[in-house]
This record gives structure tokens, C-alpha cells and sequence, in this order.
């Protein structure tokens, strides 16, 4: 029998000895061997994600009832105490982008932080504040971190499905503000009412449990990223400023005008500069992406304006009075926002033509509905399907949008695509008083 030995040298133990110090002292074999052991976690809960989002709504659409007891608190005029609307809307229309590029470049939990420290900032100041430019400061606030919020809910939904809850939240949140603000603000203070938006940081320790895996797949929340680079300045000054102008068309036509002109040239010229900056060139580029944006912009103005019209049109054309217009509005509103999930669900199994079919063909009968019926229940209608077509775009069309950019990407596309849906409610307001509310 012959018997084998192995010898092992000096300097192979030391070696090995030496290997095993390195490796035990070395941060990042360390930081690997955490990485190893820590558990692996899946898809972010979507209700989680859902709360993360829908308060947003409920905090926009809170003060719609309560605009005269905030004015006469504030001691200023109705008409003045309006911009504490105005305000909302526009930080969630440039804040949205703006911190959509913060979750690109930073990270899930970098842009959790700022947008969850921006709501509860802003709740605080609208909390205590005796003055309405520091009121105003603090709904700004709010709204930049609400809509970061809810930029991140998005870009971690990962499929149509999921994104539909998101969407059919914020429109039966969105439907629910106006009634919950009023119940808040008689029970105790308007100032409540405006901080409902804040239980969203709620969701904020849970979804940063999930920065684990890499940003941009399905249903991750995106490791914390290094640096890319400068961060471009200019293009996310030109972008806000494109979106104020855009945002205050309405308010100001001409100098708004004006301004958006400027600014979009402006920005156009820096996107050649800089083609991979703020504002992304091969992404406005694609056609999926601009199409799925333009349209969600035409389907959310489309929506909004029914939603401002149509409780006048239930007075004057079926003689309704205001308290029988509004809670008809209100079942309208929470039964199309639940009908939009259903579409978002089964678009998986539709193609993409087929399902803006459904979404152009469903707005544009509604659009027909309001301008010719004279029946209070087929304005109802009306008002369905204006808020199926707007939210279950903003569900499936928000991931048509997103697929088309790549994963680093995917957040800017999230943050653009918004920003469109959010100019939607931004002009539909100015469109139902020129059209209707003003006659």
C-alpha cells in the first residue's frame, strides 16, 4: 500500500496565513462577505409603494372646499389664497424631474431622504406659519417632496399591473381630498388638512430596506450610485424653468408664453451641448417616449377640465343642485379610478396600439359626452371615463415610456413622463374656466 503525504511548506502557510488577514482586514472583502449573508429581498409590496405615492393627491386636491376659511385666517382675499393651489401644482411639476435625477445619480435612500425631509419641512411651516408667503413656502416644500415620493414609487412599480394600483390610488385619493379636507378642516384646523400628504413617510423606512438590488429592474429599488459625473446645473435650471413657464400659462398668458419659448430654446440648445445631462437627448428622442408622454399630457388636460366642468354643467343643464352634482362626481371619480386598474392589469395581454386605442377612444367620448349631453347621469359618465383614460394612462403608459430607456435612464423617463401628465392638470383648470366656468 502506498501512502500519499502532502507537505506543505512555510511559505505556502504564510501565504495562505496572509491571504486570510488581507481578506479579513480588507473593507471591501469585508463589505462582500455582508453582501453575501444579507438576505435578498424581492419586488418592493406595491401597497407600500401605493402609500409611498397616493397621499400626494389628497394633499393637492385638500384645500379645493376650504379656500375661504384659509383666506380669512391667512387675512387675505380668496383670489390671493388660490396660489396656495397654484404653488402645490408647480412644485410638483418641476420637483418631480428634479428629484427623479436625484434618485438616477444617488440612489434610492438619497432620494427618500431629501423628498421625505421636504414633506415633513413643508408640513411643519404650513403647520405654524401666520403668513402666507411662508405658507406657500411650506406647500411648496410639501409638494417637491410628495412628488419625489412619488417619482420613486414609480420607477420600483416594474410592471403596468402594479403601476395600476399606484394610479387608481391617486385618483380615488385625488377624488377623496376635497371631502377629506373639508371634514379635517371643520373637525379641527385647515392647517390638518393640508398635512395629509405627510403619511407617506410612513413608507419611507420600508422601501429603503429594498436598496439592494440594481436600480432600473423590475420592481428594485436601486443601490445607492456613485457619482456620474458633474452634475448638470444648467439643464436642470432650464428644465424648471420651462416647467414654471409652462405651469403659469394659464395665470399669465403672454409673459408666460414668452418665457416658455426662451426657456425651451434655451434648453434645446443645451441638450446638443450635452447630450447625456439632465434632459437625456436619445431619450426625447424615441418615439415611444415622447408619444407616451404627449398623450398622457392630452388625456390628463382632457380629464381635468371634466373634472372642473362638468359639477357646472350637472347645475346648469340637468338642474342638479351643488350637494346632489358633487357626490355623483365623487362615485364617478372612485369608479373609474377603479376601472383604470383593470385595464393597467390586463394591458400585459394587449399591445401597445390596442391599448391607446382603448385610452384615445375612451377620452375622446367622454370629451363628446360633456359637450353635447344634457342628462346628469350620462355627464357622469362623462366623468368616468375621463378619469379612466388619465389614470390608467398614467399607468401604462408611465412603463412604455420608462422601457424606453435604459436602466441608468429609466428614473429621468419616470420624472419627464410626469411632469407631462402634471402640466395635463396644470392647464385643464385654465380650460374649463375659459370654456364653461366663465360663461
Amino acid at each position: 500500500m502506498t501512502t500519499t503525504t502532502t507537505t506543505t511548506t512555510p511559505t505556502a502557510t504564510a501565504g495562505a496565513t496572509a491571504a486570510l488577514s488581507a481578506s479579513a482586514t480588507d473593507p471591501v472583502a469585508r463589505k462582500a462577505r455582508a453582501t453575501s449573508r444579507r438576505p435578498r429581498l424581492g419586488p418592493v409590496p406595491v401597497l407600500w409603494l401605493a402609500l409611498l405615492a397616493t397621499p400626494l393627491a389628497a394633499g393637492a386636491n385638500a384645500p379645493v372646499l376650504i379656500l375661504p376659511d384659509m383666506a380669512r385666517s391667512l387675512g387675505v382675499s380668496g383670489s390671493t389664497a388660490t396660489w396656495l393651489v397654484a404653488s402645490y401644482a408647480w412644485a410638483m411639476a418641476v420637483g418631480t424631474p428634479l428629484l427623479a435625477g436625484l434618485l438616477r445619480r444617488r440612489g434610492l435612500r438619497a432620494a427618500l431622504r431629501v423628498a421625505g425631509a421636504l414633506l415633513v419641512g413643508g408640513t411643519l411651516l404650513v403647520g405654524a406659519s401666520p403668513w402666507l408667503p411662508l405658507t406657500l413656502t411650506g406647500r411648496a416644500a410639501q409638494a417637491a417632496g410628495g412628488a419625489g415620493l412619488a417619482a420613486v414609487a414609480m420607477s420600483l412599480a416594474g410592471s403596468a399591473r402594479r403601476m395600476g394600483v399606484i394610479s387608481a390610488g391617486f385618483g380615488i385619493l385625488g377624488a377623496s381630498g376635497p371631502l377629506l379636507g373639508a371634514q379635517l378642516a371643520h373637525s379641527v384646523s385647515w392647517r390638518l388638512s393640508l398635512s395629509v400628504s405627510v403619511i407617506a413617510v410612513l413608507a419611507v423606512p420600508v422601501v429603503s430596506r429594498y436598496a439592494t438590488t440594481p436600480a432600473g429592474s423590475a420592481g428594485s429599488a436601486g443601490v445607492e450610485t456613485a457619482p456620474q459625473g458633474r452634475f448638470d446645473v444648467r439643464g436642470a435650471a432650464l428644465l424648471t424653468a420651462f416647467a414654471t413657464a409652462l405651469v403659469l400659462l394659464p395665470h399669465a398668458p403672454a409673459a408666460a408664453l414668452g418665457s416658455s419659448v426662451v426657456a425651451a430654446t434655451l434648453l434645446a440648445l443645451h441638450v446638443r451641448r450635452r447630450p447625456d445631462g439632465f434632459v437625456p437627448a436619445a431619450l426625447i428622442r424615441k418615439p415611444l417616449f415622447l408619444g407616451s408622454a404627449l398623450l398622457a399630457l392630452a388625456l390628463s388636460g382632457s380629464y381635468f377640465t371634466l373634472l372642473f366642468s362638468v359639477p357646472r354643467l350637472l347645475t346648469d343643464r340637468a338642474d342638479w343642485d351643488a350637494g346632489t352634482a358633487g357626490t355623483g362626481q365623487l362615485v364617478a371619480l372612485l369608479t373609474g379610478s377603479a376601472l383604470s386598474w383593470l385595464l393597467a392589469a390586463a394591458s400585459a395581454r394587449m399591445s401597445r396600439v390596442a391599448v391607446r386605442s382603448v385610452l384615445v377612444g375612451v377620452g375622446a367620448a367622454a370629451a363628446a359626452i360633456a359637450v353635447f349631453a344634457s342628462w346628469g347621469p350620462l355627464l357622469l359618465v362623462a366623468t368616468v371615463g375621463g378619469i379612466f383614460a388619465a389614470t390608467g394612462a398614467n399607468a401604462v403608459l408611465s412603463m412604455h415610456a420608462a422601457s424606453s430607456a435604459p436602466d441608468p435612464q429609466r428614473p429621468t423617463a419616470i420624472g419627464l413622463f410626469a411632469l407631462c401628465y402634471q402640466l395635463g392638470g396644470a392647464f385643464g383648470p385654465a380650460i374649463a374656466t375659459a370654456l364653461v366656468l366663465a360663461a
